[in-house]
């Protein structure tokens, strides 16, 4: 692999690097296109050749079966959750404390959430 631009991503402009081909045509992708294209070790990448000889490069992050479901959340849902909230029949919090004392309050948390296995309450400061 050949030297990169100098510098890290910050997401903003082009990033220009080069890679050498190695044996059995595998290629090194640099850290700078790794980092702008958000991809690491197992991800998948996809190249697509133009009729001018343009090359794009797109990124594949892979995600586990088991957590598919979190980022394929119809709009639909998210619609109606908005829904609820304007129309205050569901509730919203600012931390992780007050949403365990509003499930305190309700009961729903004990049988779930162990008091034993709660993270402990924050100082505040924004440390834990």
């Amino acid at each position: 692999m050949s030297g990169s631009r100098a510098g890290r991503h910050s997401g903003q402009g082009p990033v220009t690097a080069r890679a050498k081909l190695r044996p059995k045509s595998q290629l090194t992708l640099p850290e700078d296109i790794r980092r702008a294209l958000h991809v690491s070790e197992g991800d998948e990448v996809e190249f697509r050749v133009e009729q001018g000889g343009t090359i794009t490069v797109r990124g594949y992050v892979s995600v586990p079966t088991e957590h598919a479901w979190l980022y394929a959340t119809p709009p639909s849902a998210r619609e109606a959750a908005s829904r609820e909230v304007a129309a205050e029949r569901a509730s919203t919090h600012d931390s992780v404390d007050a949403l365990f004392m509003h499930l305190d309050a309700l009961g729903a948390a004990d049988a779930l959430c162990p008091r034993s296995r709660r993270p402990p309450p924050s100082r505040g400061d924004g440390a834990p």
